[in-house]
């Protein structure tokens, strides 16, 4: 799946979904109504589409403003702990 999604095998309403996405995240500009049609005709509905455009809209965003901002990217040890301090406590702070 993440080498190409276009050609893992996945559900075809997940495979409509984002090639809609990608075109969102690559060429916003050119997305219209009949970019949605792919989804539709798959079996996507009205709010998993919905709920897909929120999840990629609110990525994009902060991953340009991070981009903009030069955030730094932690290494991979740094993901480790990262996931293993999420997995003990969520995202509420440590007492």
């Amino acid at each position: 799946m993440l080498d190409d999604w276009r050609t893992a095998p996945v559900d075809e309403r997940l495979r409509a979904t984002l090639c809609f996405l990608e075109k969102i995240t690559l060429s916003p500009d050119d997305v219209g109504p009949e970019d949605a049609a792919l989804p539709y005709q798959a079996g996507v509905s009205d709010s998993a589409l919905r709920d897909a455009v929120y999840v990629c809209a609110l990525f994009n965003m902060i991953d340009r403003v991070s981009d903009a901002l030069d955030f730094a990217i932690p290494t991979p040890e740094g993901f480790r702990k990262t996931a293993k301090g999420l997995l003990r406590f969520g995202y509420r702070q440590p007492v």
